[in-house]
Protein backbone atom coordinates (compact mmCIF):
# COMPACT_ATOMS: atom_id res chain seq x y z
CA UNK A 1 0.00 0.00 0.00
CA UNK A 2 1.58 3.68 -0.95
CA UNK A 3 1.10 6.04 1.50
CA UNK A 4 -0.83 7.89 -0.62
CA UNK A 5 -3.71 6.23 0.72
CA UNK A 6 -3.02 7.25 4.54
CA UNK A 7 -2.22 10.67 3.22
CA UNK A 8 -5.43 10.32 1.86
CA UNK A 9 -7.62 9.60 4.83
CA UNK A 10 -5.19 12.51 6.66
CA UNK A 11 -6.33 15.19 4.18
CA UNK A 12 -10.03 14.14 3.57
CA UNK A 13 -10.22 14.11 7.74
CA UNK A 14 -12.73 16.74 7.90
CA UNK A 15 -15.60 15.54 4.47
CA UNK A 16 -15.63 12.30 5.24
CA UNK A 17 -16.84 13.09 8.62
CA UNK A 18 -19.11 15.40 8.03
CA UNK A 19 -20.01 12.67 5.46
CA UNK A 20 -20.39 10.05 8.40
CA UNK A 21 -22.68 12.45 10.42
CA UNK A 22 -24.80 13.14 6.94
CA UNK A 23 -25.22 8.78 7.24
CA UNK A 24 -25.97 9.04 11.03
CA UNK A 25 -28.55 11.80 10.41
CA UNK A 26 -31.26 9.78 9.05
CA UNK A 27 -33.22 8.11 11.68
CA UNK A 28 -33.32 4.52 9.93
CA UNK A 29 -35.00 2.87 13.07
CA UNK A 30 -36.00 -0.74 11.87
CA UNK A 31 -38.44 -1.68 14.67
CA UNK A 32 -40.43 1.19 13.85
CA UNK A 33 -43.00 1.72 10.67
CA UNK A 34 -42.82 5.17 11.07
CA UNK A 35 -39.50 5.02 9.75
CA UNK A 36 -39.68 3.32 6.65
CA UNK A 37 -38.87 6.29 4.64
CA UNK A 38 -35.68 6.93 6.36
CA UNK A 39 -34.55 3.10 6.07
CA UNK A 40 -34.93 3.21 2.29
CA UNK A 41 -33.02 6.60 2.78
CA UNK A 42 -30.16 5.12 4.56
CA UNK A 43 -30.02 2.29 2.09
CA UNK A 44 -29.97 4.81 -0.85
CA UNK A 45 -27.02 6.48 0.54
CA UNK A 46 -25.01 3.71 0.79
CA UNK A 47 -25.48 3.02 -2.81
CA UNK A 48 -25.20 6.02 -3.88
CA UNK A 49 -21.94 5.92 -1.81
CA UNK A 50 -20.48 2.81 -3.66
CA UNK A 51 -21.68 3.90 -6.47
CA UNK A 52 -19.45 6.87 -6.39
CA UNK A 53 -16.44 4.84 -5.20
CA UNK A 54 -16.82 2.65 -8.52
CA UNK A 55 -18.02 -0.45 -6.88
CA UNK A 56 -20.47 -2.28 -9.79
CA UNK A 57 -23.51 -4.63 -9.31
CA UNK A 58 -24.73 -2.30 -7.07
CA UNK A 59 -28.22 -3.78 -6.05
CA UNK A 60 -31.01 -2.28 -3.10
CA UNK A 61 -32.34 -6.23 -2.29
CA UNK A 62 -35.83 -6.77 -1.88
CA UNK A 63 -36.21 -8.90 1.04
CA UNK A 64 -39.49 -9.17 2.61
CA UNK A 65 -38.39 -6.28 5.07
CA UNK A 66 -36.04 -3.83 4.82
CA UNK A 67 -33.75 -3.45 1.57
CA UNK A 68 -30.74 -5.04 1.74
CA UNK A 69 -27.64 -3.30 0.17
CA UNK A 70 -25.14 -5.53 -2.41
CA UNK A 71 -22.41 -4.62 -4.22
CA UNK A 72 -19.48 -6.26 -6.10
CA UNK A 73 -15.75 -4.56 -6.70
CA UNK A 74 -13.88 -7.11 -8.97
CA UNK A 75 -10.93 -5.26 -10.33
CA UNK A 76 -7.94 -7.10 -8.59
CA UNK A 77 -8.06 -9.84 -10.51
CA UNK A 78 -8.91 -13.37 -10.39
CA UNK A 79 -5.88 -14.45 -8.41
CA UNK A 80 -6.63 -12.11 -5.69
CA UNK A 81 -8.84 -13.35 -3.15
CA UNK A 82 -12.35 -12.28 -2.17
CA UNK A 83 -14.03 -10.60 0.98
CA UNK A 84 -17.58 -10.32 2.16
CA UNK A 85 -17.80 -7.23 3.94
CA UNK A 86 -21.40 -7.14 6.18
CA UNK A 87 -22.47 -4.42 8.48
CA UNK A 88 -26.03 -3.08 8.89
CA UNK A 89 -27.47 0.23 8.82
CA UNK A 90 -30.31 0.17 10.91
CA UNK A 91 -30.11 1.99 14.05
CA UNK A 92 -32.07 1.36 17.59
CA UNK A 93 -34.57 3.62 18.66
CA UNK A 94 -33.21 6.32 20.39
CA UNK A 95 -36.00 6.58 23.36
CA UNK A 96 -36.09 7.58 26.16
CA UNK A 97 -34.87 11.24 24.44
CA UNK A 98 -35.42 12.66 27.78
CA UNK A 99 -31.81 11.22 28.73
CA UNK A 100 -30.29 12.00 25.29
CA UNK A 101 -27.80 15.29 26.06
CA UNK A 102 -27.77 15.92 22.79
CA UNK A 103 -30.13 15.20 19.49
CA UNK A 104 -29.40 11.84 19.08
CA UNK A 105 -30.03 12.35 15.17
CA UNK A 106 -27.99 15.53 14.98
CA UNK A 107 -24.28 14.25 15.38
CA UNK A 108 -21.95 16.34 17.37
CA UNK A 109 -18.35 15.90 19.03
CA UNK A 110 -17.68 16.28 22.63
CA UNK A 111 -14.79 15.14 24.66
CA UNK A 112 -13.21 13.54 21.33
CA UNK A 113 -16.44 11.31 21.04
CA UNK A 114 -18.97 11.44 17.98
CA UNK A 115 -22.62 11.81 19.72
CA UNK A 116 -25.24 9.99 17.38
CA UNK A 117 -27.70 6.89 17.80
CA UNK A 118 -25.82 4.50 15.53
CA UNK A 119 -22.07 6.29 16.15
CA UNK A 120 -20.53 3.08 17.10
CA UNK A 121 -23.53 0.29 16.12
CA UNK A 122 -23.30 0.25 13.37
CA UNK A 123 -23.01 2.95 10.76
CA UNK A 124 -20.21 4.33 12.01
CA UNK A 125 -17.75 1.28 11.80
CA UNK A 126 -19.65 0.53 8.08
CA UNK A 127 -18.57 4.21 6.76
CA UNK A 128 -15.24 3.58 7.94
CA UNK A 129 -15.05 0.57 5.70
CA UNK A 130 -16.31 2.47 2.93
CA UNK A 131 -14.02 5.68 3.46
CA UNK A 132 -11.21 3.09 2.98
CA UNK A 133 -12.30 1.51 -0.22
CA UNK A 134 -12.62 5.63 -1.17
CA UNK A 135 -8.78 5.97 -0.35
CA UNK A 136 -7.79 3.21 -2.68
CA UNK A 137 -10.06 4.07 -5.38
CA UNK A 138 -8.98 7.99 -5.27
CA UNK A 139 -5.34 7.46 -4.64
CA UNK A 140 -4.33 3.86 -6.45
CA UNK A 141 -7.10 3.84 -8.65
CA UNK A 142 -8.17 0.11 -7.61
CA UNK A 143 -8.65 -1.97 -4.35
CA UNK A 144 -5.89 -4.45 -3.26
CA UNK A 145 -8.88 -7.46 -3.17
CA UNK A 146 -12.11 -7.81 -4.50
CA UNK A 147 -14.87 -7.22 -2.43
CA UNK A 148 -18.76 -7.77 -1.92
CA UNK A 149 -20.45 -6.21 -0.03
CA UNK A 150 -23.78 -7.28 2.53
CA UNK A 151 -25.17 -3.76 4.32
CA UNK A 152 -29.05 -5.20 5.80
CA UNK A 153 -31.37 -3.05 7.41
CA UNK A 154 -32.82 -5.66 9.60
CA UNK A 155 -30.06 -6.67 12.06
CA UNK A 156 -31.41 -4.46 15.29
CA UNK A 157 -34.66 -6.76 14.87
CA UNK A 158 -32.78 -9.84 14.65
CA UNK A 159 -32.00 -9.94 11.09
CA UNK A 160 -35.65 -11.48 10.48
CA UNK A 161 -34.72 -12.11 6.41
CA UNK A 162 -31.10 -12.32 6.27
CA UNK A 163 -30.76 -16.19 6.81
CA UNK A 164 -33.55 -16.67 3.67
CA UNK A 165 -31.37 -14.56 1.04
CA UNK A 166 -27.73 -16.10 2.19
CA UNK A 167 -28.95 -19.27 1.31
CA UNK A 168 -30.87 -18.67 -1.40
CA UNK A 169 -28.28 -16.81 -3.40
CA UNK A 170 -25.05 -18.29 -2.01
CA UNK A 171 -23.21 -18.25 -4.93
CA UNK A 172 -23.71 -14.32 -5.33
CA UNK A 173 -22.30 -14.06 -1.61
CA UNK A 174 -19.85 -16.60 -1.38
CA UNK A 175 -16.30 -15.70 -0.87
CA UNK A 176 -13.15 -16.50 0.17
CA UNK A 177 -13.50 -15.51 4.10
CA UNK A 178 -15.87 -12.26 5.69
CA UNK A 179 -15.50 -9.01 7.68
CA UNK A 180 -17.39 -7.78 10.42
CA UNK A 181 -17.08 -4.68 11.91
CA UNK A 182 -20.16 -4.96 14.85
CA UNK A 183 -17.90 -5.41 17.83
CA UNK A 184 -15.49 -3.56 20.00
CA UNK A 185 -12.32 -3.28 21.77
CA UNK A 186 -11.70 -4.42 25.64
CA UNK A 187 -10.86 -0.89 25.99
CA UNK A 188 -10.59 2.36 24.14
CA UNK A 189 -7.27 2.47 21.44
CA UNK A 190 -6.44 -1.32 23.21
CA UNK A 191 -6.66 -3.39 19.76
CA UNK A 192 -8.59 -6.66 19.85
CA UNK A 193 -9.16 -9.56 18.38
CA UNK A 194 -12.58 -11.03 18.94
CA UNK A 195 -11.69 -14.56 17.75
CA UNK A 196 -15.01 -16.17 19.24
CA UNK A 197 -18.80 -15.42 19.69
CA UNK A 198 -21.31 -17.33 21.91
CA UNK A 199 -24.50 -19.03 20.97
CA UNK A 200 -27.86 -17.75 22.16
CA UNK A 201 -31.15 -19.64 23.10
CA UNK A 202 -34.14 -19.18 24.93
CA UNK A 203 -37.46 -19.91 26.98
CA UNK A 204 -40.29 -18.30 28.47
CA UNK A 205 -41.77 -20.37 31.53
CA UNK A 206 -45.38 -19.57 32.48
CA UNK A 207 -46.96 -21.04 35.76
CA UNK A 208 -50.67 -21.25 35.54
CA UNK A 209 -52.40 -21.36 39.13
CA UNK A 210 -56.39 -20.53 39.62
CA UNK A 211 -58.28 -19.28 37.20
CA UNK A 212 -58.07 -15.39 38.55
CA UNK A 213 -56.06 -13.80 41.36
CA UNK A 214 -57.53 -15.18 44.96
CA UNK A 215 -58.03 -13.56 47.92
CA UNK A 216 -54.91 -15.05 50.27
CA UNK A 217 -56.73 -15.12 53.52
CA UNK A 218 -59.53 -17.25 52.18
CA UNK A 219 -57.60 -19.36 49.80
CA UNK A 220 -53.88 -19.01 51.35
CA UNK A 221 -52.84 -22.59 52.53
CA UNK A 222 -55.13 -24.56 50.21
CA UNK A 223 -53.47 -23.81 46.36
CA UNK A 224 -50.17 -23.64 45.20
CA UNK A 225 -48.88 -19.87 44.44
CA UNK A 226 -47.65 -19.69 40.93
CA UNK A 227 -45.13 -16.77 41.90
CA UNK A 228 -43.36 -19.72 44.54
CA UNK A 229 -43.83 -22.25 42.09
CA UNK A 230 -41.98 -20.41 39.79
CA UNK A 231 -39.28 -18.95 42.18
CA UNK A 232 -38.91 -23.55 43.06
CA UNK A 233 -38.26 -23.83 39.47
CA UNK A 234 -36.22 -21.41 38.48
CA UNK A 235 -33.88 -21.46 41.61
CA UNK A 236 -33.46 -25.51 40.67
CA UNK A 237 -31.90 -24.72 37.27
CA UNK A 238 -28.48 -23.07 38.83
CA UNK A 239 -26.90 -22.85 41.70
CA UNK A 240 -25.07 -20.63 44.61
CA UNK A 241 -21.42 -21.69 42.70
CA UNK A 242 -23.23 -20.26 39.18
CA UNK A 243 -23.08 -24.00 38.05
CA UNK A 244 -26.59 -25.07 35.80
CA UNK A 245 -27.94 -27.59 37.45
CA UNK A 246 -29.98 -28.73 34.38
CA UNK A 247 -29.20 -32.20 33.37
CA UNK A 248 -27.01 -32.68 30.22
CA UNK A 249 -26.65 -28.34 29.62
CA UNK A 250 -22.80 -28.97 29.80
CA UNK A 251 -22.95 -32.47 27.45
CA UNK A 252 -20.19 -31.16 24.21
CA UNK A 253 -19.26 -28.21 25.86
CA UNK A 254 -15.52 -27.81 24.46
CA UNK A 255 -13.39 -27.68 27.53
CA UNK A 256 -11.26 -24.25 28.10
CA UNK A 257 -7.34 -25.05 27.00
CA UNK A 258 -4.50 -23.58 29.32
CA UNK A 259 -3.50 -21.52 26.05
CA UNK A 260 -7.03 -19.77 26.20
CA UNK A 261 -7.03 -19.34 29.99
CA UNK A 262 -3.58 -17.66 29.40
CA UNK A 263 -5.13 -15.65 26.51
CA UNK A 264 -7.80 -14.42 29.17
CA UNK A 265 -5.63 -13.73 31.59
CA UNK A 266 -3.24 -11.18 29.28
CA UNK A 267 -6.24 -8.90 28.70
CA UNK A 268 -6.89 -6.14 31.17
CA UNK A 269 -9.99 -4.66 30.15
CA UNK A 270 -13.60 -3.36 32.19
CA UNK A 271 -13.22 -3.28 35.94
CA UNK A 272 -16.52 -5.33 36.30
CA UNK A 273 -17.15 -3.96 40.16
CA UNK A 274 -16.37 -0.78 38.82
CA UNK A 275 -17.98 -0.59 35.38
CA UNK A 276 -21.29 -2.37 37.20
CA UNK A 277 -21.61 -1.12 40.96
CA UNK A 278 -21.93 -4.51 41.95
CA UNK A 279 -20.12 -5.41 45.04
CA UNK A 280 -18.67 -8.14 44.04
CA UNK A 281 -18.22 -10.53 40.86
CA UNK A 282 -19.47 -13.86 40.96
CA UNK A 283 -18.25 -16.72 38.60
CA UNK A 284 -18.84 -20.30 37.74
CA UNK A 285 -16.65 -22.11 40.37
CA UNK A 286 -13.38 -22.75 38.90
CA UNK A 287 -13.07 -19.78 36.71
CA UNK A 288 -12.41 -15.99 36.82
CA UNK A 289 -15.17 -14.06 35.86
CA UNK A 290 -13.40 -12.72 32.45
CA UNK A 291 -12.91 -16.88 31.68
CA UNK A 292 -16.92 -17.36 32.60
CA UNK A 293 -17.99 -14.23 30.39
CA UNK A 294 -15.76 -15.10 27.40
CA UNK A 295 -15.50 -18.24 27.68
CA UNK A 296 -18.17 -20.81 29.83
CA UNK A 297 -21.97 -21.06 29.33
CA UNK A 298 -24.51 -18.58 31.04
CA UNK A 299 -27.71 -19.00 32.59
CA UNK A 300 -29.58 -15.80 33.24
CA UNK A 301 -32.57 -14.77 34.17
CA UNK A 302 -33.87 -11.23 32.15
CA UNK A 303 -37.51 -10.72 33.90
CA UNK A 304 -40.00 -12.28 35.93
CA UNK A 305 -43.43 -11.22 36.88
CA UNK A 306 -46.78 -12.12 38.24
CA UNK A 307 -49.43 -10.50 40.59
CA UNK A 308 -49.39 -7.30 41.97
CA UNK A 309 -46.90 -4.67 40.93
CA UNK A 310 -48.01 -1.66 42.58
CA UNK A 311 -47.95 0.56 45.26
CA UNK A 312 -48.83 -0.80 48.83
CA UNK A 313 -50.00 -4.16 49.52
CA UNK A 314 -52.58 -6.57 47.76
CA UNK A 315 -53.33 -9.27 49.37
CA UNK A 316 -53.62 -12.16 46.60
CA UNK A 317 -52.37 -15.23 45.60
CA UNK A 318 -51.52 -14.45 41.46
CA UNK A 319 -53.08 -16.60 38.96
CA UNK A 320 -50.28 -16.90 37.26
CA UNK A 321 -46.56 -15.76 36.79
CA UNK A 322 -43.80 -15.76 34.36
CA UNK A 323 -39.87 -15.92 33.69
CA UNK A 324 -37.94 -14.99 30.55
CA UNK A 325 -34.59 -16.98 30.29
CA UNK A 326 -31.64 -16.51 28.11
CA UNK A 327 -28.58 -19.11 28.01
CA UNK A 328 -25.32 -17.81 26.10
CA UNK A 329 -23.96 -20.63 24.39
CA UNK A 330 -20.05 -22.26 23.87
CA UNK A 331 -18.86 -24.12 21.26
CA UNK A 332 -20.28 -28.10 21.20
CA UNK A 333 -24.00 -26.78 22.58
CA UNK A 334 -26.59 -27.13 20.12
CA UNK A 335 -28.81 -24.42 20.57
CA UNK A 336 -32.51 -26.63 20.10
CA UNK A 337 -30.84 -29.13 22.39
CA UNK A 338 -30.16 -26.65 25.65
CA UNK A 339 -33.85 -25.69 25.01
CA UNK A 340 -34.87 -29.10 24.79
CA UNK A 341 -32.94 -30.14 28.25
CA UNK A 342 -34.62 -26.71 29.89
CA UNK A 343 -38.06 -27.43 29.42
CA UNK A 344 -37.58 -31.23 30.06
CA UNK A 345 -36.03 -29.87 33.40
CA UNK A 346 -39.21 -27.34 34.16
CA UNK A 347 -41.11 -30.11 33.21
CA UNK A 348 -39.86 -32.66 35.74
CA UNK A 349 -39.32 -29.86 38.86
CA UNK A 350 -42.44 -27.80 38.46
CA UNK A 351 -44.58 -28.74 42.14
CA UNK A 352 -48.34 -30.15 42.21
CA UNK A 353 -50.77 -27.97 42.20
CA UNK A 354 -50.30 -25.09 38.73
CA UNK A 355 -49.81 -25.93 35.05
CA UNK A 356 -46.71 -25.28 33.20
CA UNK A 357 -45.84 -24.16 29.98
CA UNK A 358 -42.91 -23.71 27.93
CA UNK A 359 -42.03 -21.27 25.06
CA UNK A 360 -39.44 -21.47 22.97
CA UNK A 361 -37.37 -18.77 21.46
CA UNK A 362 -37.58 -18.59 17.88
CA UNK A 363 -34.21 -16.90 17.48
CA UNK A 364 -31.22 -18.85 18.51
CA UNK A 365 -27.69 -18.97 17.20
CA UNK A 366 -25.02 -21.07 17.51
CA UNK A 367 -21.74 -20.23 18.82
CA UNK A 368 -18.89 -19.41 16.80
CA UNK A 369 -14.69 -19.46 16.97
CA UNK A 370 -11.85 -19.62 14.76
CA UNK A 371 -8.36 -20.62 15.11
CA UNK A 372 -6.56 -17.34 16.95
CA UNK A 373 -3.94 -18.61 14.96
CA UNK A 374 -5.27 -18.33 11.50
CA UNK A 375 -3.24 -16.27 8.84
CA UNK A 376 -5.93 -14.10 8.39
CA UNK A 377 -6.51 -13.38 11.81
CA UNK A 378 -2.33 -12.99 12.27
CA UNK A 379 -2.72 -10.71 10.07
CA UNK A 380 -5.43 -8.37 11.39
CA UNK A 381 -3.90 -8.48 14.54
CA UNK A 382 -0.42 -6.89 13.25
CA UNK A 383 -2.75 -4.32 11.00
CA UNK A 384 -4.31 -3.67 14.45
CA UNK A 385 -0.53 -3.27 16.33
CA UNK A 386 0.42 -1.05 13.56
CA UNK A 387 -2.42 1.49 13.59
CA UNK A 388 -2.82 1.69 17.27
CA UNK A 389 0.50 1.46 18.27
CA UNK A 390 -0.02 -1.48 20.87
CA UNK A 391 0.22 -4.96 21.11
CA UNK A 392 -3.24 -6.97 20.43
CA UNK A 393 -5.11 -9.11 22.60
CA UNK A 394 -7.14 -11.85 21.83
CA UNK A 395 -10.41 -12.14 23.74
CA UNK A 396 -13.97 -14.29 23.09
CA UNK A 397 -16.87 -12.31 23.54
CA UNK A 398 -20.20 -12.99 26.00
CA UNK A 399 -22.27 -11.72 23.20
CA UNK A 400 -23.67 -13.46 19.93
CA UNK A 401 -24.37 -12.41 16.56
CA UNK A 402 -26.38 -14.89 14.54
CA UNK A 403 -25.16 -13.57 11.30
CA UNK A 404 -21.40 -15.14 12.47
CA UNK A 405 -22.86 -18.62 12.67
CA UNK A 406 -24.90 -18.27 9.97
CA UNK A 407 -22.38 -17.37 7.47
CA UNK A 408 -20.14 -20.10 8.87
CA UNK A 409 -22.36 -22.74 8.05
CA UNK A 410 -23.16 -21.63 4.82
CA UNK A 411 -20.13 -20.65 3.58
CA UNK A 412 -17.61 -22.49 6.22
CA UNK A 413 -15.39 -19.93 5.13
CA UNK A 414 -13.30 -17.59 8.24
CA UNK A 415 -14.92 -15.07 9.43
CA UNK A 416 -13.06 -11.86 10.85
CA UNK A 417 -14.32 -9.63 13.40
CA UNK A 418 -12.38 -6.14 13.44
CA UNK A 419 -14.27 -4.07 16.11
CA UNK A 420 -13.48 -0.37 16.87
CA UNK A 421 -16.08 0.03 19.80
CA UNK A 422 -15.34 0.27 23.49
CA UNK A 423 -17.40 -0.49 26.50
CA UNK A 424 -18.11 3.20 27.26
CA UNK A 425 -19.92 3.21 23.96
CA UNK A 426 -23.27 3.02 25.46
CA UNK A 427 -24.52 0.63 22.69
CA UNK A 428 -28.01 0.75 22.53
CA UNK A 429 -28.34 3.52 25.60
CA UNK A 430 -29.19 7.35 25.60
CA UNK A 431 -26.12 9.03 24.72
CA UNK A 432 -24.64 6.30 22.19
CA UNK A 433 -21.24 7.76 21.46
CA UNK A 434 -18.00 6.73 19.36
CA UNK A 435 -14.33 7.22 20.32
CA UNK A 436 -12.59 10.23 17.25
CA UNK A 437 -9.42 7.51 17.75
CA UNK A 438 -11.86 4.56 17.00
CA UNK A 439 -12.39 6.42 13.68
CA UNK A 440 -9.22 7.69 13.11
CA UNK A 441 -7.20 4.59 13.40
CA UNK A 442 -9.86 2.28 12.97
CA UNK A 443 -9.72 3.80 9.36
CA UNK A 444 -5.96 3.05 9.24
CA UNK A 445 -5.93 -0.30 10.36
CA UNK A 446 -8.41 -1.39 7.70
CA UNK A 447 -6.29 0.23 5.19
CA UNK A 448 -3.45 -1.93 6.23
CA UNK A 449 -4.99 -5.05 6.62
CA UNK A 450 -6.84 -4.95 3.02
CA UNK A 451 -2.94 -4.49 1.74
CA UNK A 452 -1.60 -7.25 4.08
CA UNK A 453 -4.43 -9.68 3.11
CA UNK A 454 -3.23 -9.92 -0.69
CA UNK A 455 0.27 -9.95 0.43
CA UNK A 456 1.95 -12.76 -0.57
Amino acid sequence: MSQEVLKYLQDNQQRLQDKLFEFLAIPSVSTDSAHKQDIHKAADFITTYLHDIGFENIEKQETGGHPLVYAEYNGAGSEAPTVLFYGHYDVQPADPLELWDSDPFKPEIRNERIFARGSSDDKGQVFMHLAVFEAYMKTEGKLPLNVKVCIEGEEEIGSENLYKILHEKKEQFQADFAVISDSGMVEKNQPTILYGLKGFTGIEITVNGPDHDLHSGMYGGAVRNPLMALSHILSSMKNEEEVVTVEGFYDGVEPLSDEERDLIDQVKGEDYVQATGVPETVSEKGYSAKEHTMARPTFEVNGMYGGYQGEGTKTIIPSSATAKITCRLVPGQDPERVQQLLEEHVKNVAPAGVKVEVKKEKLSAKAYKVDPDHALIKKAAASYTKAFGKETVYVRMGGSIPVVEWMEAIYQMPIVLLGFGTPDDRLHSPNESFPLDSFHKGMETLAYYWNEVNDK
